[in-house]
């Protein structure tokens, strides 16, 4: 148990679980003291591990496992949460224990969880999975709210379950452009996060609706960017969001952190995201940095980089 408890993923996806389960829980006081968790691991051997995409990438690139110092093998499963995983790192992290990682989602207004991957069924790389019992979940136009798109077409992700909040406390303004309803039932949760659903009702999440970036009237996802970047061999971490850009209107612009060791340059990194995005997706703007902002529990934080570049701008 390596998360805060007072996150909703940590305290209902762990303890709340561990708990229901009879289940002995092995907690981390401070999650960011890698040498304790390997301990842990170590001694405890662990069988399901829930965890943060940061978490799993600083075990990866620990010096005692790169060198094959602590053994793994314990591990069967492990939920992934609270920020995207990038398939190099789920790739990565299963090849090492032999076990599965299924990612889920769920916002804190809709606690824990509404869509996760089946742990023994069909794994779909990049998906969030699928909707739990008594959860429904739908794909919409962003514009219109309200009309059901078709499998594989991007929209908003909205969600309706029992567990959904009853609204945001002492403001009805917010809750009612959140919580709305459509046609007969209780209300959805309009969550802000663009998507698709394929052909088996699998969700995959694009990005946020308010991340998308707009260069020369494009449209770029962050996350297809940053999952790009994730792939190439030096890079250890990698943040995308929006700058201004008196050309494009908005540029894509990567904060890049390089493994311990590696070299890259700019035009390297554009170079290999050439291959493998349009043009118009590649960043125009690449920056070297030894670490990357970051919530509580382990999510990149793009809003804080943009803000720091435009700062940086206005100096």
């Amino acid at each position: 148990m390596a998360l805060p408890l007072f996150h909703v993923f940590g305290m209902v996806a762990g303890m709340h679980f561990g708990m229901a389960s009879g289940a002995s829980l092995v907690m981390i006081p401070n999650p960011r003291d890698i040498k304790d968790v390997l301990h842990a691991i170590r001694k405890d051997r662990p069988t399901f591990f829930i965890s943060v995409p940061t978490l799993f990438i600083a075990l990866l690139n620990h010096p005692d496992v790169k060198a094959g110092k602590v053994d793994f093998k314990s591990i069967k499963l492990c939920i992934s949460g609270a920020a995207p995983l990038m398939a190099e790192t789920k790739k990565s992290f299963e090849e090492l224990t032999g076990g599965r990682i299924l990612e889920g989602y769920s916002l804190t207004e809709a606690m824990m969880a509404c869509t996760v991957n089946p742990a023994l069924g069909v794994k779909k790389i990049g998906s969030i999975g699928i909707p739990l019992p008594d959860v429904e979940a739908r794909i919409v136009d962003p514009d219109s709210g309200d009309k059901i798109l078709p499998a594989g077409e991007v929209g908003e992700i909205l969600l309706r379950a029992p567990q959904l909040m009853q609204g945001y406390w002492q403001n009805p303004e917010e809750t009612a452009g959140v919580l709305r309803i459509h046609g007969e039932g209780g209300p959805w949760l309009h969550t802000g996060d663009l998507g698709y659903m394929d052909e088996d009702g699998y969700i995959f999440i694009v990005d946020r609706k308010k991340d998308v970036i707009k260069p020369s009237g494009f449209q770029v996802w962050p996350r297809e960017v940053e999952e790009v970047i994730s792939s190439h061999p030096a890079v250890l971490e990698v943040g995308v969001a929006g700058v201004p850009d008196d050309y494009q209107g908005e540029a894509v612009k990567a904060w890049v952190v390089l493994r311990s060791g590696q070299q890259a340059t700019t035009d390297e990194i554009r170079q290999y995201c050439r291959q493998k995005l349009a043009p118009y997706k590649v960043p125009k703007h690449i920056e070297f940095r030894e670490g990357l902002p970051k919530s509580m529990v382990g999510k990149v934080l793009r809003r804080i980089l943009a803000q720091e570049d435009r700062a940086k701008q206005t100096r």
